[in-house]
This record gives structure tokens, C-alpha cells and sequence, in this order.
């Protein structure tokens, strides 16, 4: 590996946990209303949104079909178990289809 990636793998590490810890850190004494934490409740979905959308305008079958998995998926199934089905279904079919 190089280093290049391990400086990076690195930052992107330090800066995960930073927003945790000063987060945590901001609003450790604070009582949140009900509409901000109905916004940090909604933060992994949009975060996983913001992963697939691109996906929505792929030239690729494989991504296309794969995001109708996940759509599907995440109709029936709990979070993490629609990301492992919409990662899985991806990597498969890329691999069977190019």
C-alpha cells in the first residue's frame, strides 16, 4: 500500500472521529427539540442516498438493476440489511455482467 493511501485512509479516519467527539462535545448538556433530533435521526438515510443517486443516472445494467434490488430492499428490510443486499447485488452483478 502507499503511502499516499495510508495518509488518506488516515485522514478520512481522524476526521470520522472528530465530528463524533466534538459532536458529542457540543451538545453533551443540551436537550435537543423533537425536530432536531428527527434531523440527526434522518442523517444515515441521506448519507445513504447521497452513495446510490448516482447510481440512478448509471449507463451501466448491472448498477441499474442492482439499485431496483435496494429500492426493494429497503421497502421491506431494516437499514442495514438493505446496504448489504444493494453491496452485494452490486458486486455480483458487475461481476456477471460487466
Amino acid at each position: 500500500m502507499q503511502l499516499d493511501n495510508v495518509l488518506t485512509i488516515f485522514g478520512m479516519a481522524t476526521a470520522t472521529y472528530l465530528t463524533r467527539i466534538l459532536g458529542f462535545i457540543a451538545l453533551r448538556n443540551r436537550k435537543l427539540s423533537p425536530r432536531a433530533m428527527a434531523v440527526l435521526e434522518a442523517v444515515p438515510g441521506c448519507v445513504l442516498i447521497s452513495v446510490i443517486a448516482p447510481a440512478f443516472v448509471s449507463p451501466h445494467p448491472a448498477d441499474l438493476i442492482a439499485l431496483g434490488i435496494t429500492v426493494v430492499a429497503a421497502l421491506r428490510l431494516s437499514m442495514f440489511s438493505t446496504v448489504v443486499v444493494g453491496v452485494v447485488s452490486a458486486g455480483v452483478l458487475r461481476h456477471l455482467l460487466g
